[in-house]
């Protein structure tokens, strides 16, 4: 099974962002994230043995004591890069505890034998991917209309495993498993 920790988005903002992408679907024929599939990653694991499920829980179990964060929209990206895109998303704010759970991830999954991921960690919510070459330029001036910050922010409270499968048009993500942070008591 294919697998991956993220982080699940709050119903009020995935409202908002399933009124955004409403605007922009007939803007450009690419391939549009299902409203379920937005999610902020952590880590990509990869293809993991079910029989080792329960050891990955227990590990992934580990990073959870910490404190919560909040998360901030910033602005629509193209990558790898705007004149040749293969994916549009929307940024986040720097965030140094997320960057923390991501990295903290990374050396969970390290220990448990997951390469490491060479590319520099870039949270962003995949608003569609591109495939082949299209017109954008409408898009484009649609997105100029939009102020991903105004989306506002999110407590983030915890991060979760999910599976992978390939689907007709997106891969459907399942959720397997939560992991819910335990505030980090300051020693008295």
């Amino acid at each position: 099974m294919r697998l991956f920790t993220a982080i699940e988005l709050p119903a009020p903002l995935l409202l908002r962002l399933e009124r955004l992408l409403s605007a922009l679907r007939t803007e450009a024929q690419i391939n549009w994230s299902p409203l379920d599939n937005l999610h902020i990653t952590t880590s990509f694991i990869g293809s993991w043995p079910e029989p080792r499920l329960d050891e990955l829980a227990k590990e992934l179990s580990s990073l959870s004591p910490r404190d919560s964060f909040e998360v901030k929209l910033a602005d629509f990206c193209w990558f790898p890069n705007p004149r040749s895109p293969h994916v549009l998303s929307i940024g986040t704010e720097p965030c140094n505890p997320l960057q923390k759970l991501a990295e903290d991830t990374k050396d969970c999954l390290e220990r448990l034998g997951v390469a490491r991921e060479k590319r520099a960690y870039i949270p962003h919510l995949t608003m569609a991917r591109i495939k082949r070459p299209v017109p954008l330029q409408r898009l484009r001036q649609k997105l100029a209309t939009f102020e991903p910050s105004s989306f506002g922010a999110f407590e983030v409270h915890s991060f979760s495993l999910y599976r992978s499968d390939p689907g007709s048009n997106a891969s459907i993500y399942r959720k397997l498993k939560d992991f819910r942070f335990e505030a980090v008591l300051a020693a008295s």
